[in-house]
């Protein structure tokens, strides 16, 4: 009986996703501190000034804790990677359209690292769809 070993990866690609797996964990840290910060003082003032009450600091800094985590888990990576691409929007728009003195620009770079990770990490998106509605996502 013949024994198979799976294809050997080329270093470029080894490399590439090691480099990903960096990005992941760098985005990660960041969203787990800001999330963290949502929960306390300091952004009392700005979600006050957005007018939607208190609340939605708090969803928002779950979202980005739980993004966080989700970027760690290599099922999930891609999906989090989703939903942080969301909360992102959701934050550049306020910056835009609410707040007086928004300033977008950190929303819009997280936005564009989380987008990439997103498609970078497309294939785990299709695999958790595939496996959630196989008649109409499966292969």
């Amino acid at each position: 009986m013949s024994e198979q070993t799976a294809p050997a990866r080329s270093t470029t690609a080894r490399v590439g996703d090691i480099a990903l797996w960096v990005a992941q964990v760098a985005l990660a840290a960041y969203f787990v501190y800001s999330g963290y910060l949502l929960f306390g003082d300091d952004f009392v003032q700005k979600f006050e000034e957005i007018g939607f009450g208190q609340w939605l600091r708090y969803l928002t800094g779950t979202l980005e804790i739980a993004g966080a985590l989700g970027l760690l888990v290599p099922r999930l990576c891609g999906l989090a990677a989703l939903g942080l691409v969301g909360v992102m929007a959701g934050a550049v728009g306020t910056e835009l359209f609410l707040l007086a003195k928004g300033d977008a620009t950190l929303p819009l770079i997280l936005l564009a690292a989380a987008a990439v990770i997103a498609f970078l990490r497309r294939d785990t998106i299709r695999a958790l769809l595939a496996q959630l509605a196989p008649d109409r996502f499966g292969k």
